[in-house]
């Protein structure tokens, strides 16, 4: 068991640390009160996370409180087996975010069931025992008991002498920083900060990252240390050129992996601002993941998180996310149908990392064709098919068959729902210099966090650190 009472204040990085999936971080404060800042599931092959997923470097018990960003499942993919192994506390997050987590953990539990049928089948004909999945779509039901929405902007109590704010993090639909208010002697406050994913500006649907207080200490995101993106106004024209010369000069079908939250609402949402302009091309365009559906349906929701600019664009246009030559498509045997089609068309699928859902049938039946592409959206992490294809791999294996990667390969990293080094950078202007006694990096892999704490350090920041999986820090 761990101790009650530590008479000091400490944080433990218990995901994420130096890779950028499986985010969670625990603080405890002076009276013995733990909070875990999300719950993620690792995503990806690398061998020296084969036994994340199913242990934990704390007593799930003995969590008080859950505070969760946002609904991605490589931040919130492990609460049901949280819940399962023991924690009875609230998971606490925006509105919106509740709603998404409802159906992505529902989808997290189907598919580690349908994959542990597939392991618990090898294992069979080893005349091994068959082993637990993970976690079940019934403990992902019973973890949604313990969600609690709140709304941007306010203070809000979750534990003893300790509050919560969220401020609208402008990454995907509910995401949010996070800023804890913790009681001191006297009316003395700590403020501990958690950016989340730190979104971008200028972005559609959503609105811009939305400052948080002043923090004592912050843990912040570094995904894209040392790298610029491309910004908004050029992607409509760029994602355009893309479309006309793969399915007007090549004949052929553009495959775009995307993550089912906010990236396919974003790719939708682009498409349809050019099929009203008249300038999109006449070809099938195919949303084809049942979690992308569901989380449109969620979007249309929650008009609170809305730009400015998808307002106004819903008095002409009053459904942003449909126009007429878009199907979504939710059932197998229609997504089977789509690659027995003759002629160019426009695919959108999960996932976005391309280790797993349709898109990998559709990347099966088409990456060996030169009049294809293959459109990157997002970030893929290492040991995952999207980060091989994206480093411009000559041969691939899918479903364990080597594959020839003949179509094109177009990677447009704007699309990216993390801000860039500058965009984290003014996103830490908030802060006060002189108050902020250390930021820990964290999500990113250790090249990029590299480059991002020099630079975090020239803007005059005091002392930044890059901790390692498992790595527990004083908060004096």
């Amino acid at each position: 068991m761990f101790d009650l009472y530590t008479n000091n204040m400490k944080v433990k990085f218990c995901g994420a640390a130096r890779t950028v999936t499986g985010s969670s971080h625990l603080i405890t404060t002076d009276d013995g009160v733990k909070i875990l800042l999300d719950c993620g599931l690792y995503q990806g092959n690398d061998p020296d996370f084969d036994d994340f997923n199913q242990e934990w470097v704390f007593n799930p018990e003995d969590i008080d409180v859950l505070v969760l960003s946002h609904s991605h499942i490589d931040h919130a993919g492990r609460i049901p087996k949280l819940v399962k192994d023991g924690f009875k506390g609230d998971i606490v997050c925006t509105s919106a975010t509740r709603d998404l987590a409802a159906i992505m953990l529902l989808d997290s539990g189907f598919i580690q069931e349908k994959d542990n049928e597939w392991i618990n089948k090898k294992r069979a004909r080893r005349d091994l025992s068959p082993v637990a999945p993970l976690y079940t779509v019934a403990n992902a039901t019973k973890a949604m008991e313990q969600f609690v929405g709140i709304s941007y902007g306010r203070w809000f109590k979750i534990a003893r002498n300790v509050e919560v704010q969220f401020n609208d993090a402008g990454h995907i639909l509910g995401s949010a920083n996070v800023t804890l208010r913790i009681e001191k002697d006297n009316r003395h406050f700590d403020y501990i900060g958690f950016t989340g994913d730190i979104g971008r500006p200028d972005r559609p649907i959503l609105r811009d990252p939305q400052p948080m207080p002043a923090c004592d200490y912050l843990i912040c995101e570094s995904t894209y240390g040392g790298k610029i993106h491309q910004g908004m106004p050029n992607d409509e024209k760029d994602l355009l050129e893309v479309i006309k010369q793969t399915c007007e000069v090549k004949k052929g079908k553009l495959i775009i992996p995307a993550f089912s939250v906010g990236r396919t609402q974003e790719i939708v949402y682009m498409m349809d601002r050019l099929s009203t302009a008249g300038v999109l091309p006449n070809v099938p365009v195919y949303v084809d993941s049942p979690l992308a559906i569901d989380a449109t349906d969620i979007f249309i929701m929650h008009p609170e998180c809305y730009d400015r600019d998808i307002l106004e664009y819903m008095q002409i246009d009053p459904n942003p996310f449909g126009f007429r030559k878009l199907k979504y498509t939710k059932k197998a045997d229609e997504s089977k149908a789509i690659n027995n089609m003759k002629g160019p068309c426009i695919i959108i699928s999960a996932s976005g990392m391309m280790q797993a859902g349709r898109v990998k049938h559709h990347l099966n039946n088409n990456i060996e064709n030169e009049r294809n592409t293959i459109l990157v959206v997002g970030f893929c992490a290492q040991n995952t098919l999207g980060r091989r294809i994206r480093d411009g791999a000559e041969t691939v294996k899918i479903f364990g068959v080597e594959k020839q990667v003949k179509a094109e390969v177009v990677i447009m990293d704007s699309f990216s729902a993390h801000g860039d080094q500058e965009e984290m950078l003014d996103f830490l202007g908030c802060q006060d210099k002189s108050k902020l006694k250390k930021i820990f990096l964290v999500h990113g892999e250790i090249d990029r966090q590299s480059v991002f704490k020099e630079a975090i350090l020239e803007r005059g920041f005091k002392k930044v650190e890059i901790p390692v999986l498992d790595q527990e820090y004083n908060l004096d």
